[in-house]
């Protein structure tokens, strides 16, 4: 993997190099065009086959000696118009890099790279390939760092795609990037592979999802892609700021709002979420065995995407449900869904001049706090309000202050908010849940100076993996609540205190030889409650913890940069000389600081962790905060 990496990052360095060397050469290419056409035809006369066919089809194995041609017989036979779709889209350069590696990864397993269809073969394939009518959502398939990592290796395509763009154009692809940063960068960024495309089960539907939220770090090195958003901006300590990759691109950014409902028109996603049993049965739960709070009721779904919980609603005995949804393509889905099902609100005429309505569920295209513009709900009106809000960490990308505008202007005084707890834990995790264990011995070959790094990269990146009970070495901890029913939205931002202790069943692996356990990092989860206080016949507990079973948010981790051990007081080895933490001497008692706020970018969060330790003889020691960044 490492040796992959090096080589991808050489690649990148090239394409660079070239991107440059256009920008300072202008003037002279339009001065020596058919010269160089010239060179090229004698350079291939002198009988250097080998350059006669570098550019290889996107879809079939013909080679072509220019990427015009290749792009030209992949418009022709293929019904792909690169650059059609670049000059349609504004593409940058990175977005027509993320393009072609996309697509490479979808023909390689027969997948349709527009409406993510997997055929039986390649001559299947060739057969169902068609035109894109909205390319703005085919958009958002590609839109993942992870395909800024050559798909094939040695693809030249990738090196002169941008060479023999049209004369008008030029200025539009220019890209604009610091090399060094760019590097630094991409560093973070895992090998694509077919292998890890073939993880994800969304490519049966007409769109998947990249990874959610985002690309995230896993802790086995590769790279998890939660979603459509990027996940991550590394967040560091000291005086440097975060910076996202993004910002580099030279075209205008889409605003962060922007992305982010486009980003839930992907089906990949709602099936994800649909299919996440924890979370879907606890919502089905809370609506349908509660018939006391919800027969008769007036409901509000704050982004129902399929609308699904608002189906529940409808089931369970509401009389009216409006459904909010700010992407456009969800609202018309969910739209159709309900009149599938005999549930879309209408009105007809009846006999004389008098009108009735069928159905209970409407669904309105609207940010929360633009609804006014789209609908007349009178203020106070609402019995219940329901949202599935949460993100990542809780409150990454949530929805949350959504919410908590609509709770504020149409909930009745005592209306029901579905959840209406929210709790977020800590533990500390050991060294079986970092990279450290596969990389020591690779089929026999020790390459834990690669398991080192990727541990100490950690330390400044939240990562989104699975725990299991098993990986944590401490009890857990209550990080902080939220009272949905009363809280204001400024209470997402906290610092708390907590303080963990050893667990008395520390697992082997987390053991050293002294029997204190090296705690590599503090891993955050939540709960959210579906009350008694609403839910009087049978509430409802969504939990995201390494006890349960495992859900779409996983869990986030926050690893040190330096493991801590940590030891009941019965297993002190009592080393008063060595220094507090270490595995001679290690804490009794791990005290964190932890703050949470909301991030300069819309719908980013700012984590910021301090941590200290007592040894049983009562020495103090603190360690130096680290600072992560979701965005």
């Amino acid at each position: 993997m490492a040796d992959t990496e090096s080589q991808s990052a050489e690649e990148i360095k090239l394409i660079q190099k070239r991107v440059i060397m256009d920008g300072e050469s202008e003037g002279e290419e339009e001065e020596l065009e058919d010269e160089e056409e010239e060179d090229w035809n004698d350079w291939g006369e002198d009988g250097d086959e080998e350059l006669d066919s570098n550019f290889v089809c996107l879809f079939c194995d013909s080679n072509y000696t220019s990427c015009n041609e290749l792009f030209e017989h992949c418009r022709l036979a293929h019904k792909f118009d690169f650059q059609g779709i670049r000059k349609r889209l504004g593409l940058d350069f990175y977005g027509s890099f993320k393009l072609i590696n996309y697509v490479r990864s979808q023909v390689a397993q027969n997948g349709c790279w527009s409406c993510g269809v997997t055929c039986q073969s390649k001559e299947e394939l060739q057969n169902h390939l068609h035109e894109t009518a909205n390319l703005e959502n085919v958009r958002l398939l590609w839109d993942d760092d992870k395909y800024l990592k050559p798909f094939m290796q040695d693809d030249m395509l990738l090196h002169s795609f941008s060479e023999e763009e049209e004369e008008d154009d030029e200025d539009d692809y220019k890209a604009s990037f610091d090399k060094d940063e760019l590097m630094r960068h991409l560093g973070d960024i895992g090998v694509l592979n077919i292998n890890e495309v073939k993880t994800s089960e969304h490519h049966s539907e007409s769109f998947k999802q990249n990874g959610t939220k985002e690309p995230a770090s896993s802790s086995n090195g590769q790279v998890v892609y939660k979603s459509l958003q990027p996940l991550i901006t590394n967040g560091v300590s000291g005086d440097t700021e975060p910076t996202n990759i993004v910002n580099l691109s030279a075209n205008k950014i889409k605003t962060v709002n922007d992305n982010y409902f486009g980003s839930y028109s992907s089906f990949g996603i709602h099936r994800e979420m649909i299919s996440d049993k924890v979370r879907t049965d606890s919502y089905r739960q809370a609506l349908m065995k509660n018939p006391s709070l919800l027969t008769g009721a007036v409901v509000m779904d704050v982004g129902c995407g399929t609308g699904i919980l608002s189906l529940f609603a409808a089931q369970a005995g509401a009389t009216r449900v409006i459904a909010v949804e700010a992407s456009e393509k969800m609202a018309a889905v969910a739209t159709q869904i309900a009149k599938d099902n005999n549930l879309l609100r209408t009105t007809v005429q009846s006999d004389g001049n008098n009108s009735k309505s069928t159905g209970v569920m409407e669904v309105v295209k609207s940010m929360v706090e633009e609804l006014d513009k789209s609908i007349k709900i009178e203020p106070h009106s609402l019995d219940v309000l329901v949202s599935e809000w949460m993100g990542y960490c809780l409150l990454y990308e949530s929805m949350l202050g959504s919410v908590l505008f609509a709770r504020d202007k149409w909930l009745k005084p005592g209306g029901a908010i579905l959840p209406d707890t929210a709790i977020m834990y800590a533990a500390g995790f050991g060294r079986s849940c970092t990279s450290l264990p596969f990389w020591e011995d690779v089929y026999g070959f020790n390459m834990s100076c690669v398991g080192n790094e990727l541990v100490q990269d950690a330390a400044r990146i939240p990562i989104v993996d699975v725990v299991q009970d098993s990986d944590l070495v401490t009890h857990a901890s209550v990080l902080q609540k939220f009272d949905l029913a009363t809280m204001s939205p400024d209470d997402v931002d906290f610092t708390a205190t907590i303080e963990l202790e050893p667990k008395s069943d520390n697992a082997v692996a987390n053991l050293t030889e002294s029997k204190a356990a090296l705690c590599y990092g503090i891993v955050v989860w939540f709960d959210t409650g579906f009350t008694s206080r609403f839910c009087k016949e049978m509430p409802a507990l969504l939990s995201t913890s390494p006890y349960t079973p495992k859900t779409h948010w996983c869990q986030t981790l926050l690893t040190l940069r330096d493991p801590i051990a940590i030891a009941s007081m019965g297993q002190q080895p009592g080393d008063n000389s060595a220094v507090v933490g270490s595995e001679k001497c290690p804490v009794t008692r791990l005290s964190l600081r932890i703050s949470i706020a909301r991030g300069v970018e819309h719908r980013s969060i700012d984590i910021s962790m301090e941590a200290s330790g007592v040894d049983a003889g009562g020495r103090k020691r603190a360690w130096p905060a680290q600072i992560f960044h979701l965005s």
